[in-house]
Parts: structure tokens; C-alpha cells; sequence
């Protein structure tokens, strides 16, 4: 059964793989909006590290604000990640492999599989450009991996859920509500573009049991000279966990699916 798995998921991976190979405008226009949140709300909002109270360990506002595109830009690009779904419930691509002895879990590990890959891409592209742009990080080559690592883990509990909504609603416009309805007040809800220091008291509070927070606060105390390594392994593992329980949770949204087919 375990070979079986690994097969069936390397398989139905490159197959996605493959898609991106042949049509990569798709991961072009994901990295275009991040590089202009870089290069304008870092000019923009460069001075507000002057602000009393602001994270004191920021430097600089573009140093500050490159951890949290990274994750923003894994956020909305895994929220998207059911389109896939949605794809091959239309093209009856889903309907025959439902019917086919292939595993559900490894149906679900490709799309997660290919997410991750993306992400990877992108946060590497993010880097280049915000070094290129005068961003230096003091954690270096090992706080860049590990913003990679929790970019990756954020990126697979929102694909899972993603693809949850997907195949529950099999519809792109019901997709698109969803994720923007999730999506949006959980960014704002973060420290990625603004220190909640300087927020309500209701939104620092909010911000404590939000996911895209556990990966932007990894990602910055990882890129510090001196990491809190306490705060960056918690924040890990509870992405981690989340991940874990929305793969479980997204791929028995099979059964939901068949059920109504």
C-alpha cells in the first residue's frame, strides 16, 4: 500500500508539474504582484519604522516587510489551488480518477506537492528581488530556508482547504468568494505589512491564533542576527499540526464529493 502511495503520488505530481512547465504564465502573474509590494509599499512605508513602539528589531522597513510577502504571496497563491479541482470536475478528469483504484490521499498530496513546489519558486524570486533592492538579512542562507519552510507549511493548509471548497462546491465563482472572504482579513490580521504592536488591542489578540502570523513571525525572527529559536520552533509546529489536520480533513472531502456526484 505505502509503494502504491508514492507512486500514484509522484505520478499524479509530475503530472501537475508538467502543466506548469507547458503554461507557466500562471506562476509568472502570481510573482507579479508581490514584487510590487515590494518595490512600492517599501518606498511607501519606508518611514514608519520611525514610528514609536515599531518592532525594534525592523532595521529597515523593506527588511521588515520581505517575510511578510513571502507569506502573502504563498496565501493567495494556495487559495487557489482548488481551481485545479474545479478544472477536472468539469473536464470529467475527476470522475474517472475517483473511479480508478488510485488513492485519494495521493490525489490530494500531488496538488499539495505542487503547491509547495510553487512556493518555493516564488519565495526564492522574492528574495533576489528584495536583496536586489537593498534588503540584507542577518539569519542569512538558514533564516531564508526556514521562511521557505514556513511559506511551505502556510501554502499547504490553505491548498487543502482550497481544495476542500472545491470539491464541496465544484464551482470557480463559489471558490473565488471563499478564498478572498478567508484570504483577506486573515493578511490584515498579521503582522506582514504593519507591526501589530501598533494595532487594537482586538487584533493583537486576533492575530495570536491566526496561521498567516505563526509563518510571518517565524519568518522574521529566523531572518534576525540573534533568532528566538523558542518562537520560530513553536510557530513551526503549530503550522505544522494545522497542516497535518487539513489534509486529513480536505481529502475526505472525497467521499462528500461522490456522494452527491
Amino acid at each position: 500500500m505505502t509503494t502504491a502511495f508514492i507512486t500514484q503520488s509522484t505520478l499524479l505530481t509530475a503530472r501537475s508539474l508538467r502543466g506548469m512547465r507547458r503554461v507557466p504564465v500562471f506562476l509568472v502573474m502570481t510573482i507579479i504582484q508581490p514584487i510590487m509590494w515590494l518595490l512600492l509599499f517599501g518606498q511607501l512605508f519606508k518611514s514608519v519604522v520611525a514610528i514609536p513602539g515599531f518592532d525594534p528589531h525592523a532595521g529597515d522597513y523593506l527588511e521588515f516587510l520581505t517575510p511578510g510577502v513571502v507569506i502573502m504571496t504563498a496565501l493567495f497563491a494556495s487559495a487557489w489551488a482548488g481551481t485545479t479541482y474545479v478544472q477536472d470536475s468539469e473536464r470529467g478528469v475527476m470522475d474517472r480518477l475517483l473511479t480508478s483504484p488510485v488513492n485519494r490521499g495521493a490525489m490530494m498530496v500531488c496538488t499539495l506537492a505542487y503547491q509547495a513546489v510553487t512556493t518555493i519558486i516564488q519565495t526564492l524570486i522574492i528574495f533576489v528581488i528584495a536583496y536586489a533592492a537593498g534588503a540584507r538579512f542577518p539569519g542569512g542562507v538558514g533564516g531564508m530556508l526556514l521562511t521557505i519552510v514556513a511559506a511551505t507549511l502556510l501554502s499547504l493548509i490553505f491548498a487543502a482547504l482550497s481544495n476542500a471548497v472545491a470539491l464541496l462546491t465544484r464551482q470557480q465563482e463559489a471558490l473565488i468568494g471563499i478564498s478572498q472572504l478567508i484570504t483577506l482579513p486573515l493578511m490584515f490580521l498579521s503582522s506582514a505589512v504593519m507591526d501589530t504592536s501598533l494595532s487594537p488591542s482586538w487584533v493583537q489578540t486576533a492575530a495570536r491564533y491566526n496561521p498567516v502570523e505563526w509563518a510571518v513571525i517565524a519568518s522574521r525572527s529566523a531572518l534576525q542576527s540573534d533568532p528566538n529559536w523558542s518562537v520560530v520552533g513553536t510557530r513551526l509546529a503549530l503550522l505544522a499540526v494545522v497542516a497535518l489536520v487539513m489534509g486529513a480533513l480536505s481529502t475526505s472531502a472525497f467521499r462528500v464529493y461522490q456522494r452527491s456526484a
